[in-house]
């Protein structure tokens, strides 16, 4: 684990699409896959992986994830839909994103919300988000490390990899329950109902 901060240097966790590489012109869906393409091909796992397709595109568009299109273009709004929906789909499912943006897109056709400040928002705390992370890896790699050496030296750094990975795999686990129960919430709210 020695080389946990080459890792996390090659992660790209700072990138995102920013409101100025968001054209304020309506781009056609290839233009919009190229766009995505380029700012986010450094954080794929291997090259053959897509960062965006016709296909994914067309299911958001289809599961109405992202208000309707028209003429065949997406608007700087559905960019940052988009966008959103990339970093959601990490961790939760299409049906949990489209509850978690469904307000969103209606604010949006309804010109009720400053995406542009929200979307601002969001890069702020992405960017605290990955700050924070950082800190926390170094405090993970040190606890791992005094557990090997309590628990057994030999094979130590296949053990501290092993026991690193369950341990980043758990605290991602964890943060994915609260946002689905978040989720959860949402839909109760929706429906009237009261939780018990």
């Amino acid at each position: 684990m020695e080389n946990i901060n080459q890792i996390i240097d090659s992660l790209g966790l700072e990138t995102s699409l920013t409101l100025d590489e968001i054209p304020n012109i309506d781009l056609y869906m290839d233009q919009v896959i190229q766009l995505f393409e380029n700012k986010f091909n450094e954080s794929k796992r291997n090259e053959d992986e897509k960062v965006l397709t016709k296909t994914m595109i067309n299911n958001y568009a289809k599961g109405k994830l992202i208000f309707p299109i028209q003429n065949k273009k997406y608007s700087k709004e559905h960019l940052i839909l988009i966008s959103l929906i990339y970093q959601l789909k990490g961790a939760l499912s299409i049906n949990d994103i489209k509850v978690t943006l469904n307000g969103l897109n209606k604010k949006i056709v309804n010109e009720e919300l400053d995406l542009d400040s929200f979307y601002s928002s969001y890069l702020h705390l992405t960017g605290q988000n990955a700050a924070d992370f950082k800190v926390d890896i170094e405090e993970r790699v040190k606890d791992v490390k005094k557990e090997v050496i309590e628990a057994q030296k030999e094979n130590s750094a296949y053990l501290e990899q092993v026991l690193m990975i369950s341990s980043l795999v758990h605290m991602s686990n964890l943060y994915r329950r609260v946002a689905e129960k978040l989720v959860d919430e949402m839909v109760v709210e929706k429906e009237g109902k009261h939780q018990k």
